[in-house]
């Protein structure tokens, strides 16, 4: 072959480069952390009681204005804006709202201010749809209002004490008055039930609005935690509150009963039952009766108890024990007869059942090897239960509908993925959000009887159109065979795959009871920076060992008394045999991990140190003994009565074996994984004299957000991965003639 020939072959050959790297670009930080790849939602969604119509909230950032605005269901014509934010004096933006029950009414939620994960303090007004009047609720900061059911009061809570609102005469009712910073609080949940029972309104109206249930929170005994916040003055201030840690006191709970027509409130007496907690309380189909779930300390055992409100009486009326520990849902639904929906794990699955109104077992509606993963509600109409699930196994959810026998069950949803939905009030219709690894986020309106597609809503085409210009691996799902047990994986390969090279393998994980990170769903922002990474020629995998969700009882519950124990042992077998394929180098692998994956990674790292060469920990728990009681307790038990279980599994008990190059990062003003954790695994680090680099992100909480905090973040996780795991080796290719 001449001289000219080849020069040609070459021009061709880098124009061909060129052209390619012109189609596909590179997936940068920047774009990740500045919302280049944000999906589209509905947001606020409303089904109205006609079952005709639904509202959403829209953003106009043009006017700078928000509206809630009413859509016809089936054919997506928009019928009315129910409100606009600019025509609202002293309303710049409308966060969320909420309906009355009748519809007559909106409650407007405005000038919110985060306090913890669920909570926020804000500025509510209600606005009389009729009327158009706009009326102010509380000239304070308030917490949680709710509208009776008839629309005409609404209960709040401030400053630990709750109140009523006539909205007829305006007149404001202080109903309790012991209410007291770090001491009482009174209808409004303490740290650890919010973040671990996941609510926080601790108070309920009655059917007919001529009563008030609350859970009272006597906090006087728990333990205070303290947290430096350093802001911008020259004196550092304090925030103070009441944490419960692992074996210490929790605030002694009462439930109360406040009648509003003559003023007085009974306590409820629950001596007789396991009711060291109350993690949901609700008032039944019948105006004088409330429910109340009831457990004790280790949580398992959960008592269901009626109470007479008339008659200030209670009984219980269903019981559920497990050897570990039994979930707390807000699957309980009541009928119109007050029999009701339950949902339960004691087949080794979670099913539903249904209950008579004695608590008395009418009939369990599903059942099988796979889990129930949401509860959508009971159509009176029809006798339907509609629910999604895992039948099409464990990385996907379908909907599905059932009547109440438990026959003559319909597949809603026709699209393998992550599939929910989103009901009418009359069940006649529903709203599809449909995604997998493929697909953003879909909305599709579909007739509920046999799922038929009625019409599309919404997609994010331009987001997947916009992501055919970026570089990106498919995320190929497979399964694992590690300690016996077929563990979910995924894997995202360099787009440029080569089987005769050696790849570094970056592993990621979170691995907490009852998690999933191995799924069918579309990408969060740890997905695009694992995308970023594979195309700079990282391998990249996800495996959900022993103790994560959705696979059954036993599956998940296998780690009770050892948190940490199972799953490090997954984690560190699952790397060596990945570690033993001929495209992966052995001798770079690492391990990642937020949180409860902090835990995990720091764990991996110490006691696999001769797997893993190096581990980044983000606000990781260090030791058991430093987390909340709820969640802790629930699976460890108490370090008093445990503590082998709790040491044991600690990476501060592992310092010493630490070979490989070690990443550690806290939010100094974390209110859940406090920075202590960090702290305390630092010194054991330094007195045991190993090396490793950690970073302290000032009054950042445990997401480590706000600025350009996660953008610097993930610059320094970056930097950290390509100096401790190295460049991918490659192969030179020779052309011969």
């Amino acid at each position: 072959m001449n001289t000219l020939v080849l020069k040609r072959i070459f021009v061709l050959f880098i124009l061909g480069i060129t052209s390619l790297s012109a189609q596909q670009k590179d997936i940068t930080l920047e774009e990740i952390w500045g919302g280049e790849f944000r999906t589209q939602g509905l947001d606020v969604l409303r089904s109205l009681d006609n079952g005709k119509e639904y509202s959403v909230l829209n953003y106009d950032r043009s006017a700078k204005a928000s509206t809630i605005d009413v859509y016809d269901y089936r054919s997506g014509s928009k019928v009315k804006t129910l409100l606009s934010s600019k025509d609202l004096d002293g309303i710049d933006y409308i966060i969320s709202y909420e309906f009355s029950d009748d519809e007559s009414k909106l409650l407007l939620a405005t000038q919110l201010k985060q306090v913890y994960r669920r909570s926020s303090l804000g500025t509510f007004y209600v606005y009389d749809l009729e009327s158009k009047s706009l009326t102010l609720v509380s000239e304070n900061k308030i917490q949680e209002p709710t509208f009776s059911n008839d629309g005409s009061k609404i209960a709040y809570g401030y400053e630990n004490n709750l109140y009523v609102k006539d909205l007829q005469s305006g007149a404001t009712k202080q109903i309790t008055t012991d209410g007291k910073k770090n001491s009482i609080i009174n209808g409004i949940t303490d740290w650890v039930y919010e973040e671990e029972f996941a609510f926080v309104r601790a108070f309920d109206w009655s059917k007919n609005g001529d009563r008030i249930a609350y859970i009272r929170f006597d906090e006087t005994e728990v333990p205070e935690f303290s947290m430096d916040i350093y802001g911008k003055e020259l004196y550092q201030t304090q925030q103070v509150f009441k944490y419960p840690k692992a074996g210490e006191a929790n605030a002694k709970v009462s439930l109360h009963i406040y009648n509003l027509a003559s003023g007085n409130t009974s306590n409820v007496d629950l001596s007789q039952y396991n009711s060291y907690y109350i993690p949901r309380i609700e008032w039944t189909k019948d105006n004088n009766v409330l429910s109340a779930q009831l457990t004790n300390r280790k949580q398992n055992t959960v008592d269901l108890v009626f109470i007479d409100a008339a008659a200030n009486s209670s009984r219980l009326v269903l019981q559920e024990k497990d050897k570990a520990y039994v979930d707390i849902t807000d699957n309980l639904t009541f009928l119109n007869d007050n029999s009701f929906i339950w949902t339960s794990e004691k087949s080794g699955w979670n099913h539903i059942y249904h209950y008579g109104k004695d608590g008395k077992l009418i009939n369990q509606i599903t059942g099988g090897d796979w889990e129930v993963t949401n509860y959508y509600g009971f159509d009176q109409n029809t006798g339907r239960i509609f629910y999604q699930s895992t039948e099409n196994g464990s990385i996907n959810r379908d909907v599905y509908s059932v009547l109440r026998s438990g026959k003559n069950k319909v597949r809603l949803s026709d699209k393998t993925g992550t599939n929910s939905a989103s009901f009418s009030a009359d069940f006649s219709v529903y709203i599809n959000t449909f995604h997998n690894t493929e697909t953003p986020y879909t909305f599709t309106l579909h007739e509920s009887k046999k799922g038929e597609k009625l019409r599309d809503i919404k997609d994010n085409s331009g987001l997947k159109e916009k992501l055919e210009g970026y570089t990106m691996s498919p995320k190929e799902f497979s399964t694992i065979t590690i300690n016996g047990n077929d563990l979910n994986m995924y894997t995202i390969k360099p787009k440029d795959f080569d089987p005769n090279k050696k790849y570094p393998l970056f592993m990621y994980q979170y691995s907490g009871p009852g998690s999933q990170n191995v799924a069918n769903r579309w990408n969060g922002t740890n997905d695009y920076w694992h995308q970023m990474l594979a195309q700079e020629g990282y391998i990249v995998v996800c495996v959900d060992g022993r103790g994560t969700g959705l696979k059954g009882r036993d599956f998940k519950k296998v780690t009770q008394l050892e948190l940490g124990k199972y799953e490090v042992e997954d984690q560190i077998a699952a790397a060596k045999k990945l570690g033993n394929l001929p495209y992966i180098d052995e001798d770079r692998i690492g391990i990642w991990g937020w949180s409860y994956g902090g835990f995990m990674s720091s764990n991996a790292l110490f006691q696999g140190a001769d797997t893993f060469s190096m581990a980044i920990a983000v606000a990781p728990v260090s030791s058991w003994r430093f987390y909340d009681t709820v969640y802790t307790e629930r699976y460890m038990t108490t370090p008093q009565e445990n503590p082998s279980g709790y040491d044991s599994n600690s990476p501060i008990s592992h310092v010493d074996k630490l070979k490989g190059d070690f990443l550690l990062v806290h939010g100094s003003a974390d209110d859940n994984v406090h920075a202590q954790n960090t702290m305390r695994l630092v010194e054991a680090l330094v007195q045991a004299n190993k090396d490793f680099d950690w970073a302290v992100y000032p009054d950042k909480n445990h997401g480590i957000y706000g600025g350009n905090t996660r953008l610097h973040l993930y610059r320094k996780m970056t930097k950290f991965v390509k100096e401790s795991l190295g460049e991918p080796k490659e192969t030179l290719q020779m052309i011969k003639n």
